[in-house]
């Protein structure tokens, strides 16, 4: 069974840091691409970045780009999300998510993502 768990969010203000964290376990962790997303209240779940299983591939959303960086190691089963001049739109729960392939074309549709973690809340205040 696989078991994604997020870590490092809170409340921070315009302008702040956060990273966040994400640990798996359950299967062969460099297998598999990875993934952040994000819902606020009221809102669908929408994608925020993903990475492919040796980190050599990232993509991100157009309002996250340049601003936030996915990374992982492999050796700690760990995939983070840095994330820099935080605004108060990106409030939000902050989900990651282990897909079943290793690469992802669609990789900002949540039907590409097998197994999620429960969540961790971000909010920055303005």
């Amino acid at each position: 069974q696989v078991q994604l768990v997020e870590s490092g969010g809170g409340l921070v203000q315009a302008g702040g840091s956060l990273r966040l964290s994400c640990a798996a376990s359950g299967r062969t962790f460099g297998n598999y691409a990875l993934g952040w997303f994000r819902q606020a209240p009221g809102k669908e779940r929408e994608f925020v970045a993903t990475i492919n299983w040796s980190g050599g591939k990232t993509y991100y959303a157009d309002s996250v780009k340049g601003r936030f960086t996915i990374s992982r190691d492999n050796a700690k089963n760990t995939v983070y999300l840095q994330m820099n001049s935080l605004k108060p739109e990106d409030t939000a729960v902050y989900y990651c998510a282990q897909s079943r392939y290793s690469d992802l074309t669609r990789f900002y549709e949540l039907y590409e993502y097998d197994y999620w973690g429960q969540g961790t809340q971000v909010t920055v205040s303005s």
